[in-house]
């Protein structure tokens, strides 16, 4: 551990930084840069910094310290400065300048004294149906858990949140987005997480699928390759997963790190329309033959990538599910927010 991290709390915190590495080094529960958790300790509650890594949290800083009493009451009473995470941060215990995540104040709110927030595909794989509520409400029963509809992370979800809380509300499933379960220890909470994601869980993950040999040598000078996982080759394969991947997006981290949508393109397409893919595309299913991904495609871009896979191959096919609007999509593309944390998990992949 760092000289900074040796001065901060030990004990629970250092649990919650062995916690949090082990769900940040499992793809089916955080993909890259997503997911964050946190520790109220005294008047500070510790959090995963923007653009960090949780399977970093064994081997680096990655936590920054907020002022979560003065966050919740701004909330709760509708104080405009609740929108951004930096005005609570405590510069003093702060040497490093991490910046706090954009779901700070979700965690703030939440008044129990550890928080997991992960992307769970299997979660994700129910809480898009538009059936989810119903879903959650038979799988997690006796668990303390409410389901809560899609709302824009960060203060507006903070507020669905903390509208919908109960004494024992200790599982929060997130529309179109994860989970989140919150204990008085660490190990509480992780019980609870790991818990709620098995309920959750398929019966039956769908197949995964390998690409057509050929399809590597048709992108050969594309700017295009093969992705490197199975299951999303499987989309391309499997009529029922193509529907679920048509449309807008499906959860927030795809569209900020693959861009709005799925672009599907049918088998044969020509190779000019490849080359001339609009950039903010980073994933490209082409019909019968598999799923390709920019030759340059970032650490962050695979595991969304991967991401969608797991997720898709967990969804009911006879599902119906709730999408993002685009003016959601757009929201998220153009949120100060999500920029930041863009640039910040650049820098960090550029490091390594």
């Amino acid at each position: 551990m760092t000289e900074q991290a040796s001065r901060r709390p030990t004990g629970e915190y250092g649990a919650l930084l062995s916690v949090s590495a082990r769900l940040g080094q499992n793809p089916l529960q955080v993909q890259g840069p997503g997911g964050n958790t946190s520790l109220k300790s005294g008047d500070i509650m510790w959090i995963k910094a923007s653009g960090t890594w949780l399977a970093d949290a064994d081997r680096a800083d990655i936590m920054v310290p907020v002022d979560a009493n003065r966050m919740r009451q701004s909330l709760v009473s509708g104080d405009p400065r609740a929108e951004d995470p930096a005005n609570f941060v405590i510069t003093a215990s702060n040497p490093s300048g991490l910046r706090a995540s954009i779901e700070t104040p979700v965690h703030a709110v939440l008044p129990w004294k550890v928080v997991l927030h992960t992307h769970c595909v299997a979660t994700i794989a129910i809480a898009v149906r538009t059936d989810a509520d119903t879903i959650v409400a038979e799988r997690l029963s006796g668990m303390g858990a409410i389901f809560i509809p899609y709302a824009k992370p960060g203060a507006s979800l903070a507020r669905a949140i903390h509208a919908r809380l109960c004494p024992d509300t200790k599982i929060a499933v997130l529309g179109n987005h994860g989970l989140v379960a919150c204990g008085d220890s660490v190990a509480e909470a992780e019980s609870l997480l790991l818990a709620a994601s098995r309920r959750l869980a398929p019966e039956r993950v769908q197949p995964v699928a390998n690409p057509r040999p050929s399809l590597a040598a048709q992108l050969q000078g594309t700017g295009w390759v093969p992705a490197p996982h199975a299951a999303l080759h499987a989309i391309a394969m499997d009529p029922a997963r193509l529907r679920l991947a048509r449309g807008t997006s499906l959860y927030p981290d795809h569209v900020v790190f693959l861009g709005p949508g799925v672009r599907i393109e049918p088998s044969g397409t020509d190779r000019a329309r490849l080359v001339g893919m609009e950039p903010h595309c980073n994933l490209l299913v082409l019909e019968g033959e598999g799923v390709a991904v920019r030759a340059d495609a970032s650490r962050p871009v695979l595991a969304l990538a991967r991401c969608l896979g797991d997720v898709l191959a967990r969804v009911d096919p006879a599902a119906q599910v709730n999408r993002l609007r685009e003016t959601e999509e757009f929201e998220l593309l153009n949120w100060d927010a999500e920029k930041q944390r863009q640039s910040l998990n650049q820098a960090r992949t550029a490091v390594e």
